[in-house]
């Protein structure tokens, strides 16, 4: 009785850890970046490693009542690291809106006025905060587009240019993610 417990027990400790956690664990962005287990996956993240990313938002969004694809896919990454199992506090990520992406960090009252609906976005960008990533629009790009300092979402930090923040965090590491 005992052998094939332990038999079962050896075969659960071979399985991936990104296996185990996709099943176990729910996703840490629920208002965008849905997953899809890959059983068998190559090149799973190490658990124990620290992830320093710079996603570079620059595309709008094809429907402005849809998530920007840029934010999905900063939300996707997010999701994919913590159902490996790696921990929240392991991703260092900054995702930066910028050009055409400005829009997407808009508050609701005045991403309403220019595109006539509630900004989609927002909840994706609370989740992303909540979950340690920094999520920031160009300052440049804010006053190109004639928009408000104040307009920005209260969870944005407006850093004083895309240009400086990318290459700022190249130099301390972190890998560019253009999207």
């Amino acid at each position: 009785m005992l052998r094939p417990l332990l038999s079962g027990l050896l075969v659960l400790s071979l399985l991936p850890a990104a296996a185990l956690a996709a099943d176990s664990q729910a996703p840490a962005i629920t208002a965008a970046g849905a997953t899809h287990p890959v059983p068998h996956a190559a090149f799973l993240p190490d658990r124990n490693a620290t992830y320093k990313v710079v996603f570079s938002m620059t595309k709008p969004s094809a429907k402005p009542d849809e998530v920007n694809p840029a934010l999905e896919r900063v939300a996707r990454t997010v999701n994919l690291y913590a159902a490996s199992g790696v921990p929240l506090d392991h991703l260092k990520f900054v995702a930066i809106a910028y050009g055409p992406a400005t829009a997407l960090v808009l508050d609701d009252a005045h991403y309403r006025a220019k595109f006539g609906v509630a900004n989609p976005n927002l909840a994706a960008i609370a989740q992303l905060r909540k979950a340690g990533v920094t999520v920031a629009v160009c300052g440049q790009a804010v006053a190109e587009n004639h928009f408000e300092y104040a307009w920005v979402a209260k969870d944005v930090e407006v850093a004083l240019s895309a240009l400086t923040t990318i290459t700022e965090l190249q130099q301390q590491g972190y890998a560019l993610m253009p999207l």
